[in-house]
């Protein structure tokens, strides 16, 4: 009754209270900001408005994958446009999210650090006046005088690493101990860590870039965005700041195991480059492997794929070569059994294109139909089937290099049905309506990723930090250690005893620890819900530490609660 009663006046004074004023409700909406509570949801918002970044093309990373998801669904699309999801990483909406987490953080983390400050420079509390209620404690007497064994005491407490204090009281006199700083430190430490992690991610995302390109072996690259298959640059990052640097492929190298339960796997790769840091300067030579990038001028080059190029030599109705060169298919599975299509805009009457799919050792099996069994090249073929028409190249609309637009063009028939042809290297198959196609060979092709990253050095301190602070927390652990001298008959009494910072108090005794367990009580614990657990280790833990102290102190110490004779 009495609880519904104020309960009912707690209401009746929110109502009669008069409203925030501008300062009050800036505070009110400061306080909620910076509470813990606040950063773990924005943490929890980013990683969920980074979802869509992933499972929706975006536009800085591949626009024709992007051009192609508009025209097939025109009225999603517009809803995506609007909310910024072609570009989730640069939409404002997420750029508010990333921002409001480090203010959250910063104004969670300074107040803290202050507070600790104060606390550092502050003086252990006192000894509680019933030391015997604490549930780690000894006690005993000795003949040796008081001021010997509080200077014994400071000696011990002082070599363990304990801030000391002495105070004077009523009991006696005693020393108060405090150690464990560090674990506060660590927790405010992994806390700013994440700030300097997402800092250094900040910068790397405004002042870097990443990109990818596909360069069969051979051919070569020049650093400008144009020669980029994927491109995707910071806020702040200007192309002409672009590391004027070019390479070729001379070669790449791939070795597969060949027996054993991981037959087909992989076991080195080496793309040998010639490269230039700058125009002009002398070319050298680089080995590129997996985890070995290639370093020029800030700029990381790595090897992050590898596929085949199969050679086609394609001829038109009149009989000139309409196209002469390899063509990068994409690998579908282990064995590199791959699809691609090859495009031919300069046939005539009609332009050709073919669809495909590659096979380094390729076979026919009587139930999946051609396959390839193995991945390397030991036997090569190539399975096709054409179109002819209008492939759209000249509508002004990007497409992708490895499909065709359908829309305008007719497949080939042969006989009964679609034209379709199986090739090894050497042979030529003649076209319906006049043309042919010939398998030259293959070569390979090797993808790369070059990026720059200039907050790659900040992130990792960041990483370093917050790893040195966690185990900083995990490891240190806050305690207090008292010790009490007093007299008895002429006879020097000493008392000692600790608790852990986070102890639960004892009801009985408010501002004290809780008094130790007897047995029938932990037996009846133990029956209900087994072994104690983390607290009886710490408090076990504490107790062996207070023994140690006890047992450099002048006298015998009895077992806890006890006094010597």
């Amino acid at each position: 009754m009495a609880s519904t009663q104020e309960r009912e006046r707690q209401v009746t004074a929110a109502k009669d209270a008069p409203p925030l004023g501008a300062r009050e409700l800036t505070r009110w909406v400061w306080r909620q900001l910076t509470s813990m509570r606040t950063a773990l949801i924005l943490l929890f918002l980013l990683a969920v408005a980074s979802i869509p970044g992933t499972l929706i093309p975006q536009r800085r990373i591949n626009p024709v994958t992007v051009a192609e998801f508009i025209r097939n669904n025109p009225g999603l699309s517009r809803w995506y446009e609007k909310l910024g999801l072609f570009d989730v990483f640069g939409s404002p909406w997420f750029g508010a999210i990333y921002l409001l987490l480090l203010v959250s953080l910063l104004g969670c983390i300074l107040p803290r650090t202050l507070a600790h400050w104060r606390l550092i420079r502050s003086r252990p509390p006192v000894a509680p006046r019933r030391l015997e209620r604490l549930s780690v404690h000894r006690s005993w007497t000795t003949d040796t005088p008081p001021e010997k064994v509080l200077a014994a005491a400071r000696d011990r407490l002082r070599a363990a690493r304990y801030r000391v204090v002495a105070d004077e009281g009523p009991a006696g006199s005693s020393l108060s101990g405090e150690r464990g700083y560090l674990r506060e430190v660590g927790n405010l430490l992994f806390h700013m860590a994440i700030v300097v992690v997402l800092v250094g991610v900040a910068i790397g995302s405004l002042f870097g870039f990443r990109g990818t390109v596909l360069v069969v072996v051979g051919n070569g690259f020049a650093n400008t965005v144009t020669q980029y298959d994927g491109y995707q640059g910071g806020g702040l990052f200007k192309e002409s700041q672009l590391a004027p640097f070019s390479f070729t492929v001379k070669s790449f190298k791939v070795k597969f195991a060949t027996n054993g339960e991981e037959s087909g796997s992989p076991r080195s790769f080496d793309a040998a480059l010639a490269y230039t840091p700058r125009p002009g300067a002398t070319t050298r030579d680089y080995h590129l492997r997996i985890n070995h990038p290639l370093h020029v001028d800030g700029t990381q080059i790595h090897l992050s794929g590898h596929g085949y190029a199969p050679r086609f030599t394609v001829r038109d109705g009149s009989g000139k070569v309409a196209f002469s060169g390899p063509v990068p298919f994409l690998p579908q599975d282990a064995n590199f059994s791959s699809t691609g299509v090859v495009k031919v805009p300069d046939a005539r009457p009609k332009q050709f294109g073919f669809e495909g799919f590659f096979l380094p050792t390729g076979m026919i099996d009587q139930q999946r139909g051609p396959i390839s069994a193995f991945p390397d090249a030991l036997r090569p073929m190539v399975f096709l089937t054409g179109y002819t028409g209008n492939l759209g190249l000249d509508e002004g609309v990007p497409q992708s290099v490895y499909s065709l637009d359908k829309t305008r063009l007719t497949q080939l028939k042969g006989g009964d049905g679609p034209w379709r042809k199986s090739l090894e290297p050497g042979q030529t198959a003649a076209l319906p309506g006049g043309g042919s196609i010939r398998l030259d060979g293959y070569t390979r092709w090797v993808n790369l990723q070059i990026s720059s990253n200039p907050g790659a050095p900040v992130a990792l301190v960041g990483a370093v930090l917050a790893l040195f602070g966690l185990l900083l927390s995990l490891v240190v652990r806050r305690r207090r250690v008292w010790v009490r001298v007093g007299t008895d008959n002429g006879r020097t009494v000493v008392a000692i005893a600790g608790m852990d910072k986070g102890e639960r108090l004892s009801s009985r005794a408010p501002g004290v620890a809780r008094a130790a367990p007897d047995e029938g009580d932990r037996a009846e614990r133990e029956g209900r819900s087994g072994p104690a657990g983390a607290d009886d280790d710490e408090t076990r833990d504490l107790a062996v530490e207070i023994d140690r102290i006890a047992a450099d102190l002048p006298g015998r110490a009895a077992p806890a609660g006890e006094e010597s004779p």
